[in-house]
């Protein structure tokens, strides 16, 4: 299966309405990312064991690690779970400049160091978050 069908497969198998929201968010980053790499990881380690909520992956940027070793990875991520949605923003030093930058405006959303979650795309200001998506693709595309 090519990864826009395991994208559309993925996104149809989600529950009313996250998975109207999650097509709608899929097509607003692509709009904002047109000519990205896209992703699609299963959330399945080498020994097919379930370790992540399967994700979708936009763009490309090189990870680095403490050990100084690399890998190829998105700059921006979305998955389901259990209580709605989350994106993904990679590649930020720091991890707090998401929610000291979008909390206060966001609206009904949790942020951590890379990570937006929220019910419904209706609880927050699509503005804000896509002001967010490209912070995230400037940082990582610096890199």
């Amino acid at each position: 299966m090519s990864i826009p069908e395991q994208i559309e497969t993925y996104i149809t198998s989600q529950p009313e309405p996250k998975r109207s929201d999650m097509q709608a968010l899929h097509h607003i980053i692509l709009q904002l990312m047109p000519a990205c790499q896209v992703w699609f990881l299963d959330g399945k380690n080498s020994e097919n064991k379930t370790v992540s909520n399967p994700n979708i992956g936009y763009g490309c940027y090189t990870m680095r690690y403490a050990d100084g070793k690399t890998r190829e990875f998105y700059q921006i991520g979305m998955s389901a779970n259990t209580s709605g949605i989350s994106v993904y923003i990679l590649g930020m030093e720091d991890k707090k400049y998401l929610a000291r930058t979008y909390e206060e405006q966001l609206g009904r959303a949790s942020i951590s160091g890379y990570c937006i979650k929220f019910k419904t795309l209706s609880d927050i200001n699509m503005d804000v978050l896509e002001s967010a998506i490209r912070y995230g693709v400037e940082v990582t595309s610096r890199n």
